[in-house]
């Protein structure tokens, strides 16, 4: 990710007492090995000495490594940090095959632990692609009649974030109605644009409550040595990032988006990206102009070239959000603010308007999640200098659902290796709640294309080890003197870690601007 610039009116960070680690290996993720033992000495929130059998200075506090592996600290591209903090709450239905499945977990969650009175239960993570059976507004009815809690409203939020399955008594208690034509039931689902307007109400609480949540939601990421986050989460931005660090240090850095509905009052107040924002000790800087113009791949709604097999009509090659002649203008007001761009977009056809756009304004910024590319595309994007700020889990998540709705597409689809080695940047990320915040995840899923006893999905995709972490630590190759005191250490050796044992990569401890923000060496 970019250095934070530090500004004059920055009030400082509290760096802590200078470091001493003895005898750590250094990862060097450019293509060589991890070398002898050194020591590394850390001060001011720098890296201020690297060599064998450095002198401690007064007031140093050594800590030896023992010969751990250290690496830079670790950035997720994109997350939606307060959907995450609420995610970790939630009932999990992930884990559901069906519709009748995942309302039974309804049914055993409102049995066992019902909400407080007037509240909503509220799950998160169902996967509706494959399912058999229709998720309806009555199976939810149903599931809180059998628990005995028909007043309960129910809400269950797609693990992709792009459809919501309601409830009747929840679609009237939010004011929405649902679609009637995909059942004799009626439909519970809301998509798109008429589901976002849901989902930010679905996280209203008290701003103290919200931000105990995600401090123990960073708190987790700094325990798997994540020092920084992209966040793109709708509501707030810069000012509840400046809110949460007026309530103490902060666990990680953080680049906060802006929606289009933000920023005309971010160009009026003159932010510009990488701009540190007062108050927050130089760790929160203003991120990009976020742009949602497709929807999803297990909602059907990326915006393709080719039609979803079993759809007709005006939906059947999914959604465009925003019009090319709107997305250009916005880009070009970004831009002119000094603003980079992170263009939401999926499915090809959204792809390839989306460089379009990045081609006719010449903006700078990343295309998020870039799944789906028509061939020539790839090369565009290395010619345009456009990041591909992409979730590797998200292919390990969708594979059966790419299948089916992509099939004899999938050659086209996560292709990481590709872009790779076209010259375009790689940013890895989880999306979280997507995904979850674990950059060790990502790597693995990157690395390996698959996560279980399955033959890996498209191995041709596949990228090295040191490919993965160099995508995410911002391109830092090794620990090096000067650099901001931003890193983790590691129990095991990544650069020769497989499968589970990379995914589950051991942190000891992580420091961020030279203080530990994990620790258990």
């Amino acid at each position: 990710m970019r250095e934070a610039h530090r500004s004059e009116d920055d009030d400082g960070a509290a760096h802590g007492r200078p470091v001493l680690l003895r005898g750590g290996r250094l990862v060097d993720a450019s293509g060589g090995r991890s070398g002898e033992p050194v020591d590394v000495h850390l001060v001011a929130g720098r890296v201020a000495a690297i060599g064998p059998q450095l002198t401690a200075s007064p007031g140093d506090d050594v800590v030896h490594l023992d010969g751990r592996w250290v690496v830079p600290g670790l950035w997720d591209a994109h997350t939606h940090m307060t959907q995450w903090a609420l995610a970790r709450r939630r009932l999990d239905v992930s884990t559901a095959t069906s519709a009748t499945r995942a309302a039974s977990l309804v049914t055993e969650r409102l049995r066992a632990d019902p909400p407080p009175a007037g509240l909503p239960l509220i799950g998160f993570g169902f996967r509706d692609g494959l399912w058999s059976d229709e998720p309806t507004a009555r199976l939810l009815d149903d599931a809180a009649d059998a628990a005995h809690r028909p007043d309960v409203p129910v809400v269950l939020v797609s693990g992709d974030l792009h459809c919501g399955w309601l409830s009747t008594a929840a679609a009237r208690s939010f004011g929405v109605a649902t679609d009637p034509g995909a059942s004799p039931d009626g439909s519970g689902l809301v998509r798109e644009r008429q589901w976002f307007a849901v989902i930010d109400r679905l996280g209203e609480a008290p701003d103290d409550v919200l931000d105990g949540w995600v401090a123990e939601a960073v708190a987790a990421a700094a325990a798997r040595g994540v020092v920084g986050v992209v966040d793109f989460e709708a509501a707030g931005g810069i000012d509840v990032w400046a809110r949460r660090s007026a309530g103490g240090p902060l666990g990680l850095r953080v680049q906060a988006a802006v929606w289009p509905d933000g920023l005309g009052a971010i160009v009026a107040r003159g932010v510009r990206s990488d701009d540190v924002v007062p108050g927050t000790a130089g760790l929160v800087t203003m991120g990009s102009l976020k742009i949602i113009t497709d929807g999803s791949l297990n909602t059907r709604t990326a915006c393709c070239a080719d039609p979803y097999p079993g759809l007709t009509g005006p939906g059947a090659t999914g959604v465009l959000s925003v019009p090319p002649d709107e997305l250009r203008a916005l880009m070009r007001r970004a831009a002119a603010a000094g603003l980079t761009c992170a263009v939401h977009a999926i499915g090809d056809r959204a792809n390839t308007l989306a460089l379009d756009a990045f081609d006719a304004t010449r903006a700078r910024g990343s295309i998020e999640h870039a799944q789906l590319l028509a061939p020539r595309d790839v090369g565009r994007m290395a010619a345009l200098g456009v990041v591909a700020s992409v979730q590797p889990e998200h292919a390990l998540d969708d594979r059966d659902v790419a299948d089916r709705y992509w099939a004899g597409r999938t050659d086209r689809a996560f292709v990481f290796r590709s872009l790779h080695e076209a010259g375009v940047r790689l940013a890895l990320g989880s999306d979280a709640p997507v995904a979850p915040l674990d950059p060790w995840q990502a790597i693995g899923a990157a690395v390996e294309r698959t996560r279980d006893a399955r033959p890996a999905w498209h191995p041709e995709q596949r990228i090295p080890v040191e490919v993965a972490l160099r995508a995410t630590t911002g391109g830092r190759s090794v620990v090096a003197g000067g650099d901001l005191a931003d890193l983790a250490v590691l129990d095991a050796d990544p650069l020769t870690r497989h499968g589970v044992d990379l995914r589950t990569m051991p942190v000891a401890a992580t420091m961020l601007d030279g203080r530990w923000t994990h620790r258990t060496v």
